[in-house]
């Protein structure tokens, strides 16, 4: 299958995934969304099982390379701890076009959990959040070797920076609700690892 071929599928599967879940989702309207034959997934994935495990392992890995990049920018270089800390969560807790489909999917693999084997779930949480989050607690460590904040477990550290500034923005905030959940998120994070 050609690179444009399999782009097509994977962009298409993902976005049916994104609309109708794993659950509803029948090889006929993933074969119609990308523009192929039901034969073309067969012949590629077998199953829709395999097919589904090779969007979210995409999706998952192409957000995750956005999401880490976005970490390094505002978080590998700090001149102002709270003033960074604050524009990373903006960022982070604004809504990325480009990341619509593959949330939406992920809101449907929350809803469909129980009937998706437990491997794609461990295997998607391996290729995207869990990576992302060791990227955000190494930036928070290093913060912490250079004195800027007292963080023991970088992991934890990350889930609370995430939770406290993102965890409870939703799609439909306006940036000033945005700046206001993310500052108030902040302060606490720098009350509880700040120095």
């Amino acid at each position: 299958m050609s690179g444009y071929k399999e782009r097509a599928l994977l962009d298409g599967a993902l976005r049916v995934f994104a609309r109708d879940g794993y659950s509803r989702a029948s090889i006929q309207s993933l074969a119609t969304e990308a523009g192929v034959s039901t034969r073309t997934i067969y012949n590629r994935y077998g199953s829709k099982e395999a097919l589904f495990l090779a969007v979210i392992l995409d999706s998952a890995n192409r957000v995750a390379e956005r999401e880490i990049a976005l970490a390094g920018r505002l978080l590998g270089r700090i001149a102002d701890l709270r003033r960074d800390l604050i524009a990373f969560g903006v960022a982070w807790a604004t809504p990325d076009p480009a990341s619509q489909s593959h949330f939406a999917m992920i809101r449907q693999v929350a809803a469909d959990a129980d009937h998706i084997d437990p491997d794609v779930l461990a295997a998607w949480r391996h290729a995207g959040p869990e990576r992302v989050r060791s990227a955000i607690a190494e930036h928070l460590l290093v913060m912490s070797s250079q004195r800027l904040l007292r963080v023991e477990d970088g992991q934890i550290a990350a889930v609370h920076l995430i939770q406290l500034t993102a965890g409870t923005v939703n799609s439909i905030a306006s940036a000033t609700d945005i700046e206001h959940v993310v500052t108030e998120g902040v302060d606490v994070f720098l009350a509880a690892y700040g120095r």
